[in-house]
């Protein structure tokens, strides 16, 4: 297999990531996958994988291109699987196709597929060439790849906070601090969440649903979780299912938490999304299990020593005790600045 591509193929990757894009939210534990056949600079067939157990991106691609998709070159997003799961394996319909090349994006972190599927089909003589927009491609399923090699989900901790850092008034008061574009942004995070998780006092201050509200009847509401070693009260709308309880847990150390995180993975959960406070905050930065941060920054400054920080948890001695965070990004949404980075020292479990 050849690494690379030229600017041709980097065009159709990006038709074929933003295909993926289409069932953003609903194909966990899957990934999202975008397929495109191409001929004579055209596309004549297109696909996207739609939801876990039904047909992968590249067998609609090749059926909407047809007899034409002989001698084409098919772009997908994922080195095409190459082993039977819930459906067939995908290079074998390759091979029926009569495909000449394939450009993958990435290949697969599953250890039963990583690299296999590219060998597969250059040992039939067809032409193999990966990481074209690789980057790209794996920050798409960022929670499935990091899952998939773990077995634990990958955690993205949300918080909304003022220009000075305080996500409350003294009295507990929070809605809203960010503008409806941010709010806007936050349901999309909750479309890719398998399970959201908030902390207690965040239950009985705001009562918060932790549903998906946009779009209207989203099929594939995620598990909710309190940080909290109480009950949740019966009145509270995080209750408000009998089918589906929410997960009351607490965990503090890094040890209690890796149980926790391991329990969820058992149970296909690939994303989790802490939405604060700033003490749940703190004990997941404190047990090194975020993988990444995404801050919201309001132009405003509320003030008061007894304001809530936006992150709390005990006074660190030093500065050098600072996370650091990497692949820092900032982005104007609506109003508000959002910051995102990755942490460095997030717990392995290999």
């Amino acid at each position: 297999m050849t690494a690379g591509g030229t600017a041709e193929d980097r065009r159709w990757m990006r038709r074929a990531l933003a295909l993926a894009r289409k069932a953003w939210g609903r194909t966990s534990p899957n990934p999202l996958v975008g397929a495109v056949v191409v001929r004579d600079g055209c596309a004549v067939g297109e696909g996207y994988h739609h939801a876990a157990g039904t047909p992968h991106a590249e067998v609609h691609a090749l059926a909407a291109a047809g007899d034409q998709a002989a001698g084409s070159t098919l772009y997908v997003t994922l080195e095409p699987c190459c082993t039977f799961g819930r459906t067939p394996p995908c290079t074998e319909a390759i091979r029926r196709a009569g495909i000449g090349r394939v450009v993958a994006g990435c290949t697969d972190a599953n250890p039963r597929h990583a690299g296999r599927g590219g060998e597969q089909l250059q040992s039939w003589g067809i032409e193999v060439i990966t990481g074209v927009l690789e980057r790209d491609c794996r920050d798409l399923n960022e929670s499935f790849f990091w899952w998939i090699q773990h077995r634990r989900p990958f955690v993205l901790l949300k918080m909304a906070m003022t220009l000075d850092g305080r996500i409350a008034t003294a009295a507990g008061e929070s809605r809203w601090i960010t503008g409806p574009a941010a709010r806007r942004r936050v349901q999309r995070w909750r479309q890719w969440a398998d399970a959201i998780m908030v902390g207690g006092a965040t239950v009985r201050t705001d009562n918060p649903a932790l549903t998906v509200r946009q779009p209207r009847h989203w099929p594939r509401q995620p598990l909710r979780c309190v940080w909290s070693a109480r009950p949740v009260p019966p009145d509270r709308a995080v209750a408000d299912d009998p089918a589906r309880p929410p997960c009351v847990a607490k965990p503090l150390t890094a040890a209690e938490w890796g149980a926790f995180l391991d329990d969820l993975g058992r149970r296909e959960i690939t994303a989790l999304l802490l939405e604060g406070g700033g003490e749940l905050a703190a004990a997941a930065l404190r047990a090194d299990i975020v993988n990444k941060v995404a801050f919201f920054v309001a132009p405003k400054i509320l003030g008061g020593r007894g304001s809530r920080p936006v992150v709390g948890g005990p006074d660190p001695a030093h500065l050098a005790d600072a996370l650091a965070l990497e692949r820092l990004r900032t982005e104007r949404v609506g109003e508000d600045l959002l910051i995102t980075g990755y942490c460095s020292d997030v717990h392995r479990t290999d």
